[in-house]
């Protein structure tokens, strides 16, 4: 009699259960305060051809859900918190020069590793203890059918001992409930009850289609496989006679675990007296790798299958990931290494996390977790500035003045020290008055002038890039700021009672000896022609026309440019320098004649 046969299967995982549908995986874990966490993932909608090809698919379906298997268990030990370690050297290494990520060279590492263990104790360990036996008189004449069942009955006992070991280690005991839990929910399903925990608890804990099914009728199928291969016999060479009876086993080994999927897949089709004959050893061996599970797993079970079948069902369904907590001091020691030669480590660290966390820089002292997106997030950011992006467009805002600005390659990043320029213009500026800033950037100063002082404002740049980034945070920020494309005065027309300008200032010779992060931004906002006053003169040439009688102009400059810029605005009216918080020049302010 053919049976329905649920297409969604899974796994036991640490304190919790996968289960994987035709078009989605999902993941529930019971943290350790008693929530249901779950990550899912849609499968690649691409058809492998060699699906399709008994006793191949079946072979390399192991080492995918192997793979698989590995990836799940990680992460649930990850939500549950347990510690993973951190990636060796030679996983960092292979992770670079495989431009694959860390999780994936130890889940590769994980899957080789497996397979040689499995090997090890299951094909070289029984057949050394036979080659051991032939010492024995009389043994080495022994039918080599009889061998090969001696093998085999080697096998199982290693394979049940193996599981009746690990069953007594606490943390694989409860792996061992959930996978109980796992196959009562999958036969509920398949029995046509609704999907609940009482209904779930009735069922069994055994299932058709289980990994330990698969093992058992692995090593029968190896039994009828040996009675074809040569036994290499009378060859007077012991050693050389085990290692080609182990070098053929092994290379059968593939046609060995293809057959046993479709032994295992078509024996679950079907239930009658014949077919549960054949099913009794696995389910024996069920025994041992599963355990009767508490409701509480059950609920984590039924949470993972409900996922899946409605992620099945509904392709929009997005995907989610683990909420999962990481050590703020690991992570930030993490990001200050990738930050090592940027220059000021521990400021920029402490600005990125800022931005990630949401807080004050004075409250990172008392951080001590962080969700595994945002740290992802702050080593994104990190590795953005190691490759020599300034900090300020990685996080794509900086403060200026006490207001939260756009900033990103299409303008100049505002500096702290240009807030000594808005400073004094607060002072000049009154109610009512009309007020220009001239090669305006981001639009720093105009927005800071306009809210601090409440006027209004006309802010002018002759880069159409950079017109577009202030326009965003004039909408950003509300401020009455009037925005024209102009090359310092040329489209400008009307009096003002103050101008604001901070024009490029540095010599050009100089501007290619700048650090990697200040040579990131344009050049056009930083290079001020062979002495750096070329925008001075052009600024002094056509200013007049544009002051009002006893009006001021503010301008910032370079350290060493206080007397030179003051001298090309001296008929203009009277002049003075103003220094910043270290003492530098940084401001000429013309106050014009009346």
């Amino acid at each position: 009699m053919r049976k329905f046969v649920s297409k969604i299967g899974g796994q036991a995982v640490l304190e919790g259960v996968m289960m994987r549908g035709e078009k989605s995986v999902a993941t529930a874990v019971r943290t350790p305060d008693g929530r249901i966490e779950v990550e899912t993932s849609r499968i690649q909608e691409e058809q492998k051809w060699w699906k399709k090809v008994p006793v191949l698919r079946g072979f390399l379906n192991f080492f995918y859900m192997m793979a698989i298997g590995s990836k799940v268990l990680m992460r649930s030990a990850e939500v549950y918190g347990e510690d993973v370690g951190e990636p060796g050297k030679f996983e960092l290494w292979l992770a670079e020069k495989s431009k694959k990520s860390v999780m994936d060279i130890a889940i590769y590492i994980g899957v080789i590793l497996g397979v040689l263990f499995a090997v090890g104790l299951f094909v070289a360990l029984p057949l050394g203890v036979v080659s051991l036996l032939e010492f024995i008189p009389g043994f080495g004449g022994i039918h080599y059918v009889w061998r090969n069942l001696i093998v085999s009955g080697v096998r199982l006992l290693i394979l049940f001992g193996y599981l009746l070991l690990v069953s007594l280690v606490p943390d694989i005991k409860r792996v061992f409930m959930y996978h109980g839990a796992e196959h009562k929910v999958i036969t509920c399903f398949e029995q046509g009850e609704d999907l609940t925990v009482e209904n779930a608890r009735r069922m069994s804990r055994q299932h058709d289609r289980c990994g330990t099914s698969f093992l058992v009728i692995t090593v029968f199928v190896s039994v009828l496989a040996s009675a074809f291969l040569p036994t290499f016999d009378g060859m007077g060479n012991k050693m050389l006679s085990f290692l080609l009876r182990f070098a053929t086993r092994l290379a059968l080994l593939p046609v060995v675990a293809g057959v046993a999927y479709e032994v295992l897949k078509g024996l679950a089709k079907f239930d009658n007296a014949f077919v549960r004959i054949l099913k009794k050893p696995g389910l024996w061996f069920q025994k041992l790798t599963t355990r009767e599970p508490d409701d509480s797993m059950l609920e984590v079970s039924l949470t993972a299958f409900k996922t899946v079948m409605q992620m099945d069902e509904d392709a929009t369904i997005p995907t989610v990931c683990f909420r999962i907590k990481k050590d703020y001091q690991l992570v930030r020691k993490g990001v200050l290494a990738d930050l090592k030669d940027s220059g000021e480590p521990e400021a920029i660290a402490d600005w990125i996390f800022v931005k990630v966390l949401g807080v004050e820089r004075s409250a990172l002292a008392t951080v001590q977790t962080i969700d595994e997106v945002q740290a992802e997030e702050a080593t994104a950011y990190a590795l953005r500035v190691k490759e020599g992006e300034p900090l300020q467009y990685a996080l794509g805002e900086t403060n200026f003045y006490g207001i939260d600005l756009k900033v990103d390659p299409r303008a100049l990043i505002p500096r702290g020290d240009t807030e000594v320029l808005v400073e004094e213009a607060l002072k000049c500026v009154s109610a009512g008055a009309t007020v220009l800033d001239i090669c305006t950037g981001t639009g720093a100063i105009a927005i800071a002038v306009s809210l601090k002082a409440g006027v209004s404002v006309t802010a002018s740049d002759v880069s159409e890039e950079a017109l577009a980034l202030a326009a965003e945070n004039v909408d950003k920020t509300g401020a009455a700021v009037t925005l024209v494309k102009s090359d310092l005065f040329d489209d400008i027309d009307g009096v003002f009672d103050l101008i604001t300008a901070n024009p490029p200032y540095i010599p050009s010779a100089e501007v290619d000896k700048l650090d990697v992060f200040v040579k990131r931004e344009p050049r056009l906002a930083l290079d001020g022609g062979e002495d750096g006053l070329d925008c001075y003169r052009k600024i002094a040439n056509a200013i007049d026309k544009h002051l009002a009688a006893g009006g001021v102009f503010l301008t910032e400059i370079g350290f060493d440019q206080g007397e030179a810029v003051s001298a090309l605005f001296a008929s203009l009216g009277k002049t003075e320098v103003i220094k910043d918080l270290e003492g530098h020049d940084r401001v000429v302010k013309v106050t014009k004649n009346v």
